[in-house]
């Protein structure tokens, strides 16, 4: 295995309401959900595939037999989880990001600026009459709040609206942006879109230059491939490189994160070829989406010396939320924050 990237890869909106919050507001409920988040981290370590059929038929057999197959019942398919029927602030799971960031051998000062932008789907609560609503969620956290907001305690944390009377989406965004603060411990910004202003979320085409279409072979020992990043010192550029071909795993269930990743910069030549290698080489990685993009951030930098450089990485839709983080060299182009048609 190669080692010679950042660290080892085992050292591990429009009329919308915005609100800017720093913590908690005192008068909002508390209901103890420490039963539902002890269930959730159960559920979180198992894996699925191996409470289904361990293999799956061939092709060529002439029939599927259901002798060996577990009743539905029996797995994760057909336990019931616990509803939270009330507003349940304390579902928020925040994680440090120090130690992956000491991993990747930041220890001091940040060496980029940027945010981890959240696009929520599945958020509704009730108007005063009970009447159901519903929104579109857009939240970003700053990259340097000390904590990380898990993905799934987020959705469990939305879902927790669904019998929660509120005046209107400002008291909503509000709330939230509080509670992701009081998690983050740093300021996060709130958006909530409402149906009419939903055509502006229409997804665009990314800009620059793809690269997946490079004929290339690609080893798959898994490893990641820092050794391929390599750049042209006498050819200064300034270019976009986009692929929609970067892949790794959630550390916590192992399932596949699937993201389109814009790599925009100024300096010596990157070699795409090499690029494009090393972004599938981390295929077998299980890291955070945050931290996935801050490896690519710092391993450009280290290997290619560019002068300004930023990256984002696009992550599909799971649970109704997507994540995207950004990180950018100081006074790099802020990346427009598009929707892909895959989100």
């Amino acid at each position: 295995m190669r080692r010679d990237c950042a660290a080892s890869q085992n050292a591990s909106v429009r009329s919308p309401t915005r609100a800017l919050a720093s913590g908690r507001n005192a008068g909002d409920r508390r209901p103890d959900s420490v039963h539902l988040r002890a269930q959730v981290a159960a559920l979180t370590s198992e894996c699925l595939s191996a409470a289904l059929l361990s293999s799956a038929p061939t092709s060529t057999a002439p029939a599927v037999s259901t002798a060996n197959m577990p009743s539905l019942s029996d797995t994760l398919l057909g336990r019931a989880v616990e509803h939270e029927p009330t507003y349940s602030p304390d579902l928020l799971m925040p994680i440090a990001r120090a130690g992956a960031r000491a991993a990747l051998g930041l220890t001091t000062a940040l060496p980029f600026v940027g945010s981890d932008r959240w696009t929520g789907f599945e958020l509704s609560w009730l108007q005063p009459g009970g009447k159901p609503q519903v929104a579109v969620l857009r939240a970003s956290v700053p990259a340097d709040s000390p904590n990380l907001i898990e993905s799934k305690s987020f959705k469990l944390y939305l879902n927790s609206y669904a019998r929660e009377r509120l005046a209107g989406a400002a008291d909503v965004a509000q709330r939230i942006g509080a509670d992701l603060a009081a998690a983050a411990r740093a300021p996060v910004a709130v958006e909530l879109w409402l149906p009419d202003d939903w055509h502006q979320l229409a997804p665009r085409s990314l800009p620059g230059v793809c690269i997946d279409e490079l004929a290339i072979d690609i080893d798959h020992d898994g490893g990641l491939r820092c050794d391929a990043l390599t750049a042209n010192a006498s050819d200064p550029v300034a270019e976009t490189l986009v692929s929609h071909l970067l892949k790794s795993n959630c550390p916590v269930t192992g399932q596949p994160d699937w993201a389109s990743v814009i790599i925009d910069y100024r300096g010596p030549a990157i070699d795409h070829a090499g690029l494009l290698r090393y972004l599938v080489s981390f295929r077998d990685l299980r890291e955070f989406h945050e931290q996935c993009v801050e490896r690519i951030f710092l391993d450009i930098t280290r290997r290619c010396a560019p002068q300004r450089l930023a990256v984002e990485a696009r992550y599909t839709r799971r649970g109704g939320l997507d994540i995207n983080p950004y990180r950018a060299s100081a006074g790099a182009p802020v990346i427009d924050d598009r929707r892909t048609w895959r989100q």
